[in-house]
């Protein structure tokens, strides 16, 4: 069956921030093939602000942590759904998906190509290709359109912060440790561009406040402003921001979805895994020059070769002026 001609699809992505952002090119193409379709999407609970307010979805199904994939495979089956595309593409997904009489897509990860890369540096990339266009790449004959990722906000989310072209916010916060400018060089840069009569905000959810909070009493005049993962808040905060420095992390890709420019520090990883920024102006920043780059696909906890040179030799005076220029770009 053709994207087209369906009536009811169902899309799979359970986690994480990021990866659900992605998927907002696919869904917000899918459903300008033919706007009679009905789209839901299945994603875990803790994420389900990323889709609650897009139009192109019918319903958002929320998986709680302790589900049984009997009762969840019930309800895709009482969904009486077309077409299911499963982007996560796991052992939890295929469960879910197993015995459905929908037509089934799924993402096709290359695992193997990244495993050569890390483990061996053989880079069988052999252009970047975004993950929004992997994902994509699932359905034969389908095309993204040329629009990058989407987040909605409340019709009447307001931010307290007022805006200010010289405003920049700071994400220094990640999963792992190897994906993390140091946290002095993020107070270094703060108090270079303070000098200079910016504003800076510091953003993160539940995982990143003592290190916001860290930072923001050591750059004077700062505003810390993460939260208990609140993310519509924190991008409606963010809006206020003329450009965001950020590591490779879901927030990253959170500015992108409402339209902002990004700075990204990227350390143990590479563009060639296909989540670098997608669409939106951005600048990424990285040290090329290392032969131990990329040890993960994903980030780690502590430097394999213990000397974290894919960050420490990312100086704060290097990004400061590359945000300059930059912020002249714009």
């Amino acid at each position: 069956m053709n994207l087209e001609n369906a009536n009811k699809i169902l899309i799979i992505r359970l986690s994480s921030l990021g990866d659900i952002l992605l998927t907002t090119p696919l869904v917000r193409t899918v459903k300008n093939l033919n706007h009679k379709i009905k789209i839901d999407y299945l994603v875990r609970k803790e994420f389900i602000d990323t889709l609650k307010y897009n139009p192109n979805i019918e319903q958002v199904i929320e998986l709680e942590r302790n589900y049984k994939s009997e009762v969840i495979r019930e309800i895709i089956k009482a969904g009486k759904y077309d077409i299911i595309i499963d982007v996560q593409n796991n052992f939890r997904s295929r469960v879910l998906t197993k015995g459905q009489t929908a037509q089934i897509f799924r993402y096709k990860k290359p695992y193997l190509d990244r495993w050569l890369l890390v483990k061996f540096k053989i880079n069988r990339f052999k252009e970047i290709i975004p993950i929004p266009q992997r994902y994509a790449n699932s359905i034969p004959d389908f095309k993204l359109d040329r629009n990058g990722l989407e987040l909605f906000l409340k019709d009447n989310s307001q931010s307290k912060i007022e805006s200010n072209d010289k405003t920049i916010g700071f994400c220094p916060g990640s999963k792992h440790q190897t994906k993390m400018w140091p946290e002095n060089y993020f107070i270094e840069l703060g108090n270079k561009l303070i000098e200079e009569n910016y504003n800076i905000l510091l953003f993160g959810g539940k995982d990143d406040k003592e290190i916001c909070a860290r930072i923001s009493t050591k750059i004077s005049g700062s505003i810390n402003l993460s939260n208990d993962n609140e993310l519509l808040e924190l991008a409606s905060n963010m809006k206020k921001c003329s450009v965001i420095i950020c590591n490779d992390s879901g927030l990253m890709h959170t500015a992108l979805s409402v339209n902002l420019p990004v700075i990204a520090i990227f350390g143990s990883t590479v563009k060639e895994f296909g989540f670098a920024p997608y669409k939106g102006k951005n600048l990424v920043l990285e040290n090329n020059s290392l032969s131990c780059r990329p040890c993960s696909h994903i980030g780690l906890d502590k430097c394999p070769k213990n000397h974290l040179k894919c960050m420490t030799e990312i100086k704060p005076n290097y990004v400061y002026n590359q945000t300059i220029n930059f912020l002249n770009s714009l």
